[in-house]
């Protein structure tokens, strides 16, 4: 088997518009004499590779510590698409494909994209950037995919990785109640 780490390292990503970037503070340090090194962080639960959860734009959807396993592991897809996607060819490229999709490249999901991927039965959608719909209003697409009770996986790393068929791991933390979290993502190909 092979693995790829998809995870970007969380201090050197660009940050969402107007989200606060980590921040880390050293409490302790062995080289000061501590008995240990420490480390106090701060930070978005949507900053790096992260998972929202429904409750990030719905309120009565689940949190991200409800969200099954079953939902975040699996096999998936990987494709590749450049632009924006609207509802007829995003149809079209998940058909036949996993109920996991990530997406490489610099994709920009619309409404109608969203609703076909609901309509399908998707379990995840995967993107690069940090957010699945246009930088500027991606509220609604949103809106779609989590009151389809989708997770959304963002802020990916697929550039070591070819379009196919997968087993993901991409357990977001246990933060209870809350609307995302980060996550350490992993594909893992047969050999």
């Amino acid at each position: 088997m092979k693995l790829y780490d998809i995870t970007r390292e969380l201090f050197g990503t660009e940050v969402y518009p107007g989200d606060p970037a980590p921040e880390y503070e050293r409490l302790l340090e062995v080289r000061n004499g501590d008995a240990c090194n420490l480390t106090y962080l701060k930070m978005c639960a949507h900053n790096g590779t992260h998972m929202d959860a429904p409750r990030h734009f719905l309120d009565e959807g689940k949190a991200i510590d409800e969200l099954p396993l079953e939902q975040v592991m699996g096999k998936c897809s990987v494709v590749e698409f450049d632009g924006i996607l609207d509802g007829k060819q995003a149809g079209r490229m998940i058909d036949g494909k996993e109920k996991k999709v990530l997406w490489k490249g610099r994709v920009v999901f619309t409404e109608g994209a969203a609703e076909a991927f609901a309509e399908a039965g998707m379990e995840l959608a995967g993107v690069e950037s940090q957010t699945v719909g246009p930088p500027d209003a991606p509220a609604g697409v949103h809106r779609i995919l989590l009151g389809a009770g989708m997770a959304i996986l963002e802020g990916l790393n697929l550039e070591k990785v070819e379009c196919g068929n997968y087993f993901l791991c991409a357990q977001p933390l246990k933060l209870g109640g809350c609307d995302g979290a980060p996550c350490r993502a992993v594909l893992i190909a047969e050999i």
